[in-house]
């Protein structure tokens, strides 16, 4: 009954896509942090040429200050108590202010390998796509769950961008890969499946890296991934100022940045206010 429409809200959520990666000449920024969940920060984002927008749970636990937590680390092992209606609230105060050109991409409960059993629900997705949604920001571990996903965001109109992690990483976030012959093969079989947008979790966190460039195992990963698949792809974890020109010409198409966003913000609020009440 609503086949056609659906496919059409996804064309033309490819279409912003596509012109964001075009526009930004090949590698383009998808928003998130506080620019995803709180919508001044979304339209200071879009003003300055972000085209790209993710809200999530985890940083809504955390701007939210859920059960105190004051830290990202924290707020992931919480995040499934963030609810899909808190969620749709946030993306909804963002579309108001982006307008309908902008693609918006969300993580809810049950888009993540959660903590905790939290299954994502029909009802789920349509009140995401209802309230603004272009897409799901996904981090499942198995190729089984993500398919699940895919097609039910697909079923209600939603692309989805779902990564691959490191065995090693911290949090889970997406199917682990430890070679880059096992991204190769494992971004292929999420092509396969229906993700519109495959991801690598790039950690960045080596040792004896020079600054502003990143470490070889990253750039074999990235290759493998940009190689195996004709999607547009995204890195995400570690990007700041000092290195995102590295990601410049690697192939990827959009470039997920968040925490470095959240950094100068705080730095901006901690100068402001000092400057305010050290008047001396």
């Amino acid at each position: 009954m609503i086949v056609g429409d659906m496919e059409q809200k996804m064309r033309h959520a490819r279409q912003k896509v596509q012109d964001a990666i075009e526009a930004h000449h090949g590698t383009t920024l998808l928003s998130t942090g506080i620019t995803g969940d709180d919508a001044r920060m979304a339209l200071a984002a879009v003003k300055a040429g972000a085209r790209m927008i993710e809200p999530n749970h985890p940083a809504l636990a955390l701007a939210r200050g859920y059960k105190g937590v004051t830290s990202m680390h924290v707020a992931e092992s919480l995040r499934h108590e963030i609810s899909v209606d808190q969620m749709a609230e946030a993306v909804h105060g963002v579309r108001n202010v982006v307008g309908n050109d902008i693609y918006i991409t969300v993580g809810a409960a049950g888009t993540f390998t959660e903590v905790m059993p939290t299954p994502l629900t029909e009802e789920d997705v349509i009140k995401l796509a209802r309230a603004g949604a272009d897409g799901l920001h996904t981090h499942k571990s198995t190729i089984e769950d993500l398919k699940d996903v895919v097609d039910m965001a697909h079923r209600y109109g939603l692309l989805i961008d779902a990564y691959i992690a490191h065995p090693s990483d911290r949090h889970l976030f997406g199917i682990p890969c430890e070679t880059p012959k096992e991204v190769a093969e494992t971004a292929k079989k999420m092509e396969d499946i229906g993700v519109d947008f495959v991801g690598l979790m790039t950690g960045m966190s080596y040792e004896g890296v020079e600054a502003g460039k990143i470490a070889d195992p990253v750039k074999e990963r990235i290759d493998a991934l940009v190689k195996a698949v004709s999607v547009p792809t995204l890195a995400e974890g570690g990007i700041n100022l000092d290195n995102f020109k590295a990601f410049i010409g690697t192939g990827v198409n959009i470039i997920v940045v968040g925490t470095a966003i959240d950094d100068v913000a705080r730095e901006a609020v901690d100068r402001v206010v000092r400057t305010l009440v050290e008047h001396e």
